[in-house]
């Protein structure tokens, strides 16, 4: 008996305006974790840390998706998709007030749990956001979509970058000086309330989108909002499914490569052995590197259409890999340039193996995003990098980011291959 028509087959408009709507989801979420990229060298100025504990920072960020992405998914089963991104922005908008109260107090503890906080939110944002987007067109054309939709994602990972280049590091004395400069502590305390302002507007912002989505109306799942019956349940295992699983380790590594590169890059190229440049001045380039993911994206999406995901995946990890080779290597300029291709090289990394990896999962999409989210943890292991560049320089933590866009080169040629398809017509919204 035929199931329910796919939602491939409705008309293009009925879910226009709700991924248009999703969009401004996508790059909001982005522009919140690339203020990082700007935000680490500001607080390891104010509070003198160390590249490791700087890195710590961005470690408890990545632990906030490890913890909240399984409840996110129960949260979505009992609320619906729509309460779910609602509730998702105000706990981001919670944690941003609490940034404004962190530079109040010049608290470092205060800080580290309000960027819980907001990866928390950004997380069931992404639960829900990233397999809506994959399931409600054709199969065979989902990670095109993906890709596509994550490219404003990327738009807002290059604004965020120029929003926090003039607001926090122009407006201190720390990004703009000369690297190397001693501050006294009048000055780093004064450095420390200069994020008040950047976290009202994104406060706000995030405010007005999430009245904006709790008014919108957006079309149901159908069945992809529904776990399957428990006793059909017991049948179906998530690990039977190879390119989840090893998809899972993909996502984990491709966002420590995208966060060992934007978090790292400021200081890096701000060195007198690279480019002998201020942190302001570095941050200019660091808008380039997100560019290239944003760019990358777009092409990505393009080049899909005749050429098999797979295939685009795996020439874009070999730029990623000579790009992150050529920093560890090549001194002076030459090895900011890498980085820069670092950045087009990992560009379609995560939506396409996010996409890639759900393939075949049918009523386990759910519950496989979840697990897929909550690998964006791996992005915690940034630390290690920066106990690398503590230890013996900046330069050779980028050996990571090679090793990070090698597995997805493996990832590309065999790993995204399904082992299991279960039917994909129980996902997809009724006729």
């Amino acid at each position: 008996m035929a199931g329910p028509a796919p939602a491939a087959h409705q008309p293009s408009t009925r879910y226009g305006p709700a991924l248009a709507l999703l969009t401004t989801l996508f790059f909001m979420w982005g522009f919140i974790s690339v203020i990082n990229g700007t935000l680490l060298p500001h607080l390891r100025s104010v509070f003198e840390l160390s590249y490791f504990q700087t890195g710590l920072i961005e470690s408890v960020w990545f632990i906030g998706y490890l913890l909240a992405s399984i409840p996110a998914a129960k949260l979505i089963e009992r609320i619906g998709y729509q309460r779910a991104l609602t509730t998702g922005l105000l706990v981001m908008t919670t944690g941003s007030l609490g940034m404004i109260l962190a530079a109040y107090l010049i608290s470092y503890p205060v800080t580290v749990a309000s960027l819980f906080v907001v990866s928390c939110g950004i997380a069931l944002l992404q639960v829900a956001a990233n397999p809506y987007v994959a399931v409600i067109g054709p199969p065979e054309t989902s990670e095109q979509r993906l890709t596509l939709v994550q490219a404003f994602n990327t738009t807002g990972d290059v604004l965020a970058v120029i929003f926090g280049k003039y607001l926090i590091l122009g407006r201190t004395t720390a990004g703009t000086a000369a690297q190397g400069t001693q501050l006294t502590h009048a000055q780093r305390m004064a450095d420390a309330h200069a994020t008040e302002l950047p976290y009202l507007i994104v406060a706000i912002v995030l405010g007005i989108l999430a009245f904006l989505i709790a008014r919108a109306k957006l079309p149901a799942l159908g069945g992809a909002t529904a776990r399957v019956a428990a006793e059909a349940r017991r049948t179906l295992s998530l690990f039977n499914h190879r390119n989840l699983i090893l998809g899972c380790v993909g996502i984990a590594l491709c966002v420590l490569a995208e966060i060992g590169v934007g978090s790292y890059f400021v200081n890096f190229v701000s060195q007198p052995s690279v480019a002998n440049i201020t942190q302001e001045h570095a941050a200019t380039y660091l808008i380039f590197f997100w560019a290239g993911m944003m760019v990358g994206r777009f092409a990505a999406a393009a080049l899909m259409r005749r050429i098999a995901p797979e295939r685009v995946l795996a020439m874009f990890a070999l730029l990623a890999t000579a790009g992150s080779l050529v920093a560890v290597f090549v001194p002076g300029p030459a090895a900011m340039y890498g980085l820069i291709a670092v950045g087009l090289g990992i560009s379609l990394m995560f939506p396409t193996i996010f996409a890639l990896a759900i393939r075949g999962l049918g009523p386990l999409t759910e519950e496989g995003s979840g697990l897929l989210i909550m690998s964006i943890a791996g992005g915690a292991l940034a630390s290690l990098q920066g106990k690398i560049g503590d230890l013996y320089g900046l330069h050779w933590g980028f050996l990571v980011t090679a090793g990070c866009a090698l597995y997805v080169l493996f990832y590309a040629l065999w790993g995204s291959r399904p082992t299991e398809a279960l039917p994909e017509e129980r996902l997809r919204a009724p006729a």
